[in-house]
């Protein structure tokens, strides 16, 4: 884990009831080695007081733009070229408003605006708030604008309501600006990863699916963001939980897979398909429970789409990276595989016997037009960081 010796942290903390982790989440900062200048909004104030975190962060607290003694020297402009990264946490609906507006009336908002630091939020809020297409709009622009998102995180609210929009804990929010430090090399790189397995109804009560844990592919998508991505994750059914600092898309059948596939990879530079998608699905799945009346039950299958070569036959095409898990012939099959989809680069494991699918532990073969690696046998994280380390390393060689 990358630490955050040296760096600085401006936090901002603005007006919602998760303020009140806010001071241990400077204590967690400074644990780490980072400087931490805390920013406070007028509403922020009403939770917890400035001498609170000038008590925890050893320097004076900024609430007001117009400070005449500290706007003097600009010191809004000065703060906004000493910051390293500006992170806010909590992070209201209405900051994310402000900021996807562009506003600068507030001494927060405007060294968002000033400053050219990387800017993360840890939003907090009720999850009808949340979940409601203003504040979804308002998040979808601030992504596109580069800005990093941590959470938010599920469970109990402070207004008894349960759902997505409580803040990350302090020591998640540590640990995911640890993972990902500035200046990585996928740094400003979007990257696509597909995870798990997914399910081809049978009936309302049984499927087919795989023995797939999910494993490798959330390993990927953590590698990926401690290399500075910026990662979208889309999971299979697999009880795994999400990563910090990367955003999720649940599905379960290729064809939901192969929807979101295509959405979220519009503008990716790398898609990573780890996922074990099926390869056939039920014709006519029932719409009833089948009861146990025959002897013998046949089953009509039909093709799932291929989401893999979907992605590789786009115009726009990111870096593609395959999975190819085999019980035989790894490297022949995974080598026509390799070819006969045209992508960049694809990773080869042998399943089955306790090997690969439901283990903590893998070996690749990584190839690629002109080359190949061997990675492991090794946890799969290990694995994760290596295969991203391969990839960071075939997009400089070819310029991208």
């Amino acid at each position: 884990m990358a630490e955050l010796g040296g760096k600085r942290v401006v936090l901002g903390v603005s007006g919602g009831i998760a303020a009140y982790k806010s001071p241990d989440l400077v204590r967690r900062l400074r644990e780490r080695g980072a400087e931490v200048q805390v920013v406070m909004t007028a509403g922020a104030t009403n939770f917890v007081t400035p001498l609170t975190f000038q008590a925890v962060s050893g320097r004076s607290v900024r609430t007001d733009l117009w400070d005449t003694e500290a706007e003097a020297a600009m010191g809004h402009i000065e703060l906004a070229r000493w910051a390293d990264v500006i992170l806010i946490a909590p992070a209201t609906a209405d900051l994310i408003a402000r900021l996807a507006a562009g506003m600068a009336d507030t001494l927060l908002t405007t060294l968002c605006l000033a400053s050219e630091a990387p800017v993360v939020l840890a939003p907090a809020m009720n999850r009808v708030m949340w979940a409601k297409p203003a504040t979804r709009d308002n998040v979808e622009r601030l992504i596109a604008r580069g800005v990093t998102f941590l959470g938010p995180g599920e469970g109990d609210q402070a207004c008894g309501e349960t759902g997505a929009g409580r803040m990350l804990e302090p020591t998640d929010i540590v640990d995911a600006l640890s993972a990902a430090p500035p200046g990585g090399p996928l740094a400003g790189r979007r990257v696509v990863v597909t995870a798990g397995p997914t399910r081809e109804a049978i009936d309302p009560v049984r499927y087919l699916t795989n023995r797939s844990s999910g494993k490798m592919g959330f390993a990927v998508a953590r590698a990926a963001r401690r290399a500075g991505a910026r990662v979208t994750l889309i999971a299979g059914p697999v009880g795994l939980q999400t990563p910090p600092g990367i955003e999720r898309v649940d599905v379960e059948s290729a064809a939901q897979m192969d929807a979101a596939t295509r959405e979220a990879v519009a503008g990716a530079d790398v898609f990573i398909a780890s996922a074990a998608v099926a390869d056939y699905r039920p014709t006519n799945p029932a719409d009833r429970k089948i009861k146990k009346t025959e002897a013998c039950l046949s089953i009509d299958l039909t093709r799932t789409p291929d989401v893999l070569a979907g992605v590789a036959a786009r115009e726009d095409r990111p870096f593609t990276v395959g999975f190819a898990a085999e019980t035989n012939d790894v490297e022949a099959n995974a080598r026509k595989k390799l070819e006969g989809k045209g992508l960049d680069m694809i990773a080869a494991n042998r399943v089955g016997e306790g090997v690969g699918f439901d283990s903590d532990d893998n070996e690749l073969q990584v190839i690629w037009p002109g080359g190949e690696s061997r990675l492991g046998p090794a946890d799969k994280s290990v694995l994760a960081d290596a295969l991203i380390a391969l990839i960071a390393a075939r997009l400089e060689d070819r310029g991208d």
